[in-house]
């Protein structure tokens, strides 16, 4: 697969990672489909990249599948799905106002895990309906896990639980989307500047960026587009999780 002839949606799209990857997507030639809840914002960049936007909520399924059948209309097609869509919460399994209120694990399991694999699955059908190429490939689905799944720190159950589960689902998809020539892949990023922390005050984010091995620094969102947009052409790649994070682990 070439980025060029590339017709992705990709959720989250309007603002951090999964802005940054159809900015990627877009600029190398790729058609693009924003899927977020920001419609306002969603909207602002799709015209910017001469996309599409469609007003989204990963969690419910008669709202996947009209964008995703929307999505494949206006392209003409479908060939990838990155999957950047997420929340984050910081509450401790028992803490000073009692135990991890559930509404909120469930959110988050809801959001992270449950929503990715709605999109995926949903892409995928669409996907098995086309063409496949010289090699057999009909599309990709790239999915966002998190070094939260592997060293989840204080206060992360939640998020960890949930990204855990996008890694771990990652090569049984791949396995069982095999024989339709759609490749799964995660990309487990470490700490990003996106716009969650932006917010922070510098000392903050200089301190996290401090943690970082090398380079001592935050990732720039576009290395993630970069990488997503590495993976759609690299057609070897399956059924892994790539921790894109600057040798870091988590303490």
């Amino acid at each position: 697969m070439k980025l060029t002839e590339t017709k992705a949606v990709i959720t989250g799209g309007a603002s951090g990672l999964g802005e940054a990857t159809a900015r990627h997507f877009a600029q190398a030639g790729a058609q693009v489909c924003l899927l977020d809840r920001d419609a306002a914002r969603g909207a602002q960049v799709a015209a910017e990249l001469g996309g599409q936007f469609f007003e989204t909520d990963v969690t419910d399924e008669t709202s996947v599948s009209a964008a995703i059948d929307g999505a494949a209309e206006a392209m003409g097609g479908l060939t990838a799905a990155v999957n950047c869509a997420g929340i984050v919460v910081g509450v401790k399994t028992v803490g000073r106002d009692g135990p991890h209120p559930l509404d909120m694990f469930s959110r988050t399991i809801n959001v992270n895990l449950v929503g990715s694999f709605n999109v995926s699955r949903l892409a995928a059908a669409r996907m098995a309906q086309a063409d496949p190429d010289a090699d057999g490939a009909r599309g990709v689905i790239i999915n966002t896990a998190s070094i939260a799944a592997f060293d989840g720190q204080k206060g992360q159950a939640a998020y960890a639980a949930s990204k855990g589960g996008v890694a771990g689902m990652t090569l049984p998809m791949a396995r069982d989307l095999a024989s339709l020539g759609i490749r799964v892949m995660a990309i487990a990023p470490g700490i990003f500047l996106t716009p969650m922390l932006m917010g922070l005050p510098d000392d903050v984010r200089d301190s996290l960026a401090a943690e970082v091995p090398n380079p001592p620094r935050l990732g720039d969102p576009a290395e993630f587009g970069r990488m997503a947009g590495f993976i759609v052409e690299m057609g070897y790649l399956n059924g892994e999780v790539i921790r894109l994070d600057g040798a870091l682990r988590m303490r």
